[in-house]
Formats: structure tokens, sequence, C-alpha cells
């Protein structure tokens, strides 16, 4: 009897487990066509999908804002005049990535001081530029420092 009991019960579990086999393959189903639905349809925006577009113009706004930021920088001191010492003479140019800005020389002497502003546009100046500004201009372009 004990046999009988234990083939019973045995069973009573492979059919309560085909059962369940069977609920968890319908469910598959169900969802492999939902799924197959979404991907043909194309996948929903997301609020996180609609958040890395955003996030990918904001990206795209910022770096065509940065590439006409003066932000190349060089400063090349030097006396310019035989009698001073100190450097105390310097050219300085800005420029963005295309090579527009400016180059700012400020020339001192005994007894006064001279500024001039020349503008740049595509890495070079309408105005000639002395050897020192050409020397600022270029390492500010380059990004190295002679």
């Amino acid at each position: 009897m004990d046999l009988e009991l234990l083939a019973w019960i045995a069973g009573g579990v492979a059919v309560l487990a085909l059962l369940l086999a069977v609920v968890a393959w319908r469910r598959l189903r169900v969802v492999d066509r939902r799924l197959t639905q979404l991907v043909e349809a194309g996948a929903p925006t997301t609020p996180e999908r609609e958040r890395i577009e955003a996030l990918e113009a904001e990206l795209a706004t910022v770096r065509g804002d940065l590439a006409q930021a003066l932000r190349h920088v060089a400063v090349v001191r030097y006396d310019a005049f035989g009698d001073m010492g100190g450097r105390m003479s310097f050219s300085a140019a800005v420029v963005d990535d295309t090579g527009d800005g400016m180059v700012i020389s400020s020339i001192h002497a005994r007894g006064e001081s001279r500024t001039y502003a020349k503008g740049i546009v595509g890495g070079d100046s309408e105005i000639v530029l002395t050897p020192e500004e050409r020397q600022a201009l270029d390492a500010a372009r380059t990004g190295r420092d002679d």
C-alpha cells in the first residue's frame, strides 16, 4: 500500500507540474506576442529616452557654443625698448576654435604706456602683426608657449 500511495502522490505532482508548465507556456506566448507588436510598431518613447534625447540636443548646442568661445589664450612678454628691463610689454592673443578673436598689445616705456588691439579672423589680421603678436597668436592656436 505504501508503494501505491507513493505512486499516486508522484502522479499528482507530475500532473501539477504539467499544469504549471502549460500555464507558464501560455503566459510566455502572450508576452512574446506583445513584444513582437512593440518591436514592429517601434518602441514607445519613455521619459528616460526623452531625457536622453533632450540632453543629446543640449550637448550639441554646448559644443557649438564652445567652438565659438574665446578659449585659446597665450601671452608673450618682452622688452620693447633696450633701455628698460623686466619684460613689462606684452602681447596677448585670445581666439576661438576657428582662429577668430583678438590680439592685445601693451608697450611700456619709462614715461608712458600704449595699448593696441587688433582683430583676428581665421587666424590672421588685416593689420600687420608684430613678431611678438604673431608669436602669441601662434601659441594660442597651437596651445603651446614657445
